[in-house]
């Protein structure tokens, strides 16, 4: 079969009847969860049946990406290694999931949004219970960095896409991602006190049961998830663009994580990782002229509302955890408090999130995208002015509360838009590319909140350093809250067919 110069096979064109998805020109009844009997009323109610389980598993990967923090030392004696020694089982976690979300998205256009999601969860609750049961560092790291790594990478991609076929409505998706955001945000700020209690009360390997024993009932849940679109399995695959990728997303987060260790190695890392990553888009660029379809179209970085939605949701997780790293760090060693006691005093923040983020749905029926985002940004750095002026010279640990309550807010403002504008920039037939370089924008600032906060901390600046961390955390909220300048006025709109958009080319 011949086709046209700059052009590759793409799904068939997916029609609109009535605010539901069906596949034209053969819907096939198994693969529609939404159907066109009863009407918008009855979709909805069907559709919000598949939320529990994705919300669950957005907030398993949260709970897991911060709850190791508060175990170091009871794993390190447990299996008689160095804290340094866990910390690079952690770091292979990071480097796994930069390596993979990409190829990973792209992968349910040709196994099916569902296949990867439960692929995705079996393989992440092996690692969970290879990782509860492992006899020494090197079964950690095959459990919790290499297995629960990998399905991280493949399950989440799904959970965005998912969301965003089958809620097309504003309002609809944005209650969607407020409950799947919330749950995330959830999982990142109460990891370490959940962390911590289950450590404390049996013992870190309990950590890994409980991840193990949600991941089941996800997979039992998951079976009312039906994919709104068919999988095409004749769809290919750029290996050589998955492994460019991969390599340049692993040599960047290295450098961000040996930031607090080695500025030169910092900086040499970072080049070499930017030059791969270069080389991974010239290499996009080659296979769009011969007509080879490519791990990443171009045209993904070329909508400019998508961009600044990308540059909002990396600030956002940047400001997360690192804010979350300082002021654990904070509570531990100034104040001296243990893991449970510090899990306490981030409730504050862990509230504030699900608040705001459980009523994503009615603020977006009042307000735009561009107006939650730049309050979101706007309530974080006075949170933050508020944390810093309240808890200065007092030891009372009420004095957190009103600072990180604002930041949960203002956080939870802001996550779900950022995401709903994202994904509502591209077509169905693009959700799969868009969802996994989305997840790798937010993964890479969420290291690089982790990095910066350490790297002020270890500057040699004593009890100053954790103050100029949150300084510099709130001035990147600044660039954030810039960048949601530039979004458009209006709501988001729902994400367009691919008969829509029109045929997809590269440029």
């Amino acid at each position: 079969m011949a086709f046209q110069r700059g052009t590759w096979p793409r799904r068939p064109p997916v029609a609109h009847d009535r605010g539901n998805l069906l596949p034209d020109p053969e819907p096939d009844p198994k693969a529609a969860l939404v159907v066109d009997e009863g009407g918008p009323r009855r979709a909805n109610g069907a559709s919000r049946g598949v939320l529990l389980p994705l919300a669950l598993s957005q907030f398993i990967c949260s709970f897991a990406g911060s709850n190791m923090n508060v175990m170091i030392t009871d794993i390190s004696t447990d299996l008689d290694t160095t804290v340094k020694g866990v910390q690079v089982a952690i770091t292979v976690f990071l480097l796994v999931m930069a390596a993979l979300m990409i190829p990973g998205g792209k992968l349910t256009d040709k196994w099916g949004r569902k296949r990867c999601f439960v692929i995705g969860l079996a393989v992440y609750g092996t690692g969970a219970v290879v990782s509860a049961l492992a006899p020494g560092l090197g079964v950690l790291i095959l459990g919790n960095s290499i297995l629960e790594g990998v399905g991280t990478a493949l399950l989440i991609p799904p959970v965005y896409i998912l969301t965003t076929l089958l809620f097309p409505e504003t309002t609809s998706r944005a209650r969607a991602f407020g409950v799947v955001m919330a749950m995330g945000g959830i999982g990142a700020a109460a990891g370490p006190l959940l962390g911590g209690l289950i450590t404390a009360a049996i013992s870190w390997r309990a950590a890994f049961v409980f991840q193990a024993l949600v991941i089941a009932v996800i997979i039992v849940l998951s079976r009312q998830v039906k994919d709104p679109l068919p999988a095409d399995p004749a769809r290919s695959f750029d290996i050589g663009g998955a492994l460019l990728s991969a390599v340049g997303l692993i040599l960047i987060v290295m450098g961000i994580l040996a930031a607090d260790d080695n500025l030169w190695l910092m900086l040499g890392l970072l080049l070499l990782g930017f030059l791969v990553l270069a080389w991974f888009f010239l290499s996009v660029r080659a296979k769009e002229r011969v007509g080879v379809e490519p791990l990443l179209p171009t045209s993904l970085f070329r909508n400019r509302t998508s961009n600044l939605g990308l540059v909002t949701q990396n600030t956002q997780w940047l400001v997360l955890m690192g804010i979350s790293f300082t002021v654990a760090a904070y509570l531990q060693t100034v104040r001296g408090y243990d893991a449970i006691q510090t899990g306490v005093i981030f409730t504050a923040a862990t509230l504030g999130i699900l608040a705001s983020s459980l009523a994503a749905e009615r603020l977006a029926k009042r307000y735009s995208q561009r107006t939650l985002v730049m309050t979101g940004f706007v309530v974080t750095i006075c949170g933050i002015g508020v944390l810093l002026a309240l808890v200065s010279g007092s030891p009372s640990a009420w004095r957190f509360t009103p600072g990180l309550l604002l930041i949960g807010l203002g956080l939870g403002v802001m996550l779900t838009p950022s995401v709903t504008i994202v994904q509502s920039s591209f077509p169905e037939a693009m959700q799969g590319e868009i969802s996994g370089l989305s997840r790798s924008v937010s993964n890479l600032g969420s290291s690089l909140g982790t990095a910066i906060a350490g790297t002020i901390l270890v500057a040699g600046l004593d009890r100053g350093a954790y103050a100029a961390a949150l300084v510099a955390l709130a001035v990147v909220g600044v660039i954030g809250l810039g960048a949601a300048t530039g979004l458009p006025r209006g709501n988001a709109p729902a994400v367009p067919t691919a008969a829509s958009a029109g045929p997809h080319r590269p440029g």
